[in-house]
């Protein structure tokens, strides 16, 4: 079972950056394939970002070029960098995982964690 623990998230006046932080129990092949999904209220969950085991990355196109997903093997921590942040990324920010490839619109991931908020005002 892979746990997950997200950390990081606040309130950020619009282009600011925050580090979104999520600690993963496990450097397996069960955490093989990570991401970062947010949900706003009202809203369905949608994916950000994700990475796989050999350092590929994905992006969704509302946060490329503002948003880096990246892992610490040797803290088994996967980073959300948030930079250029804007009032419509305001949500909750979820750490997933899996150990197989799961396209970014696909929301059943295997593992996730409790959330984190982010709330960024205009």
């Amino acid at each position: 079972q892979v746990q997950l623990v997200e950390s990081g998230g606040g309130s950020v006046q619009a282009g600011g950056s925050l580090r979104l932080s999520c600690a993963v129990s496990e450097n397996t092949y069960r955490s093989a394939y990570m991401a970062w999904f947010r949900q706003a209220p009202g809203k369905e969950r949608e994916g950000v970002a994700a990475r796989d085991s050999g350092g590929s990355t994905r992006y969704a196109d509302s946060v490329k070029g503002r948003f880096t997903i990246s892992k610490d093997n040797a803290q088994n921590t996967l980073y959300l960098h948030m930079n250029t942040l804007k009032p419509e990324d305001t949500a909750m920010y979820y750490c997933a995982a899996d150990r197989y490839f799961r396209n970014l619109g696909d929301t059943n991931w295997r593992y996730w964690g409790q959330g984190t908020q982010v709330t960024v005002s205009s």
